[in-house]
């Protein structure tokens, strides 16, 4: 019996649920970014636990309560590019000075 597989690359997301002055984010901007995602590749799959971060800018400490997205699409250059566009969308929907997007081949088996 032989098994197939399949390479994706995973773009996999840090969403705030604070804006950096401490407000909270209103789930609709969660929802919508979500919405989108799975919109444009079929499917997108989200973690329910508060991931804590903390990091320094400009000798500012910022505390972070996020949660993880992310979606496995095909290798491509358009895809690459779109999330490249995506990340500065999201830097502007959800007021930050960053989000900390990474990206990594998977294989389905």
């Amino acid at each position: 019996m032989t098994t197939s597989s399949r390479a994706f690359r995973r773009h996999s997301i840090l969403l705030p649920r604070r804006f950096n002055d401490g407000s909270a984010v209103p789930y609709e901007i969660i929802g919508d970014t979500l919405i989108e995602l799975r919109q444009r590749f079929g499917a997108v799959s989200s973690e329910t636990q508060t991931i804590q971060g903390s990091w320094t800018h400009e000798e500012t400490i910022y505390l972070d309560e996020l949660i993880r997205v992310w979606v496995d699409v095909d290798d491509t250059d358009a895809n690459r590019a779109f999330f490249a566009d995506f990340k500065d969308r999201l830097k502007a929907r959800f007021q930050q000075l960053d989000i900390w997007m990474t990206t990594y081949l998977v294989e389905v088996i």
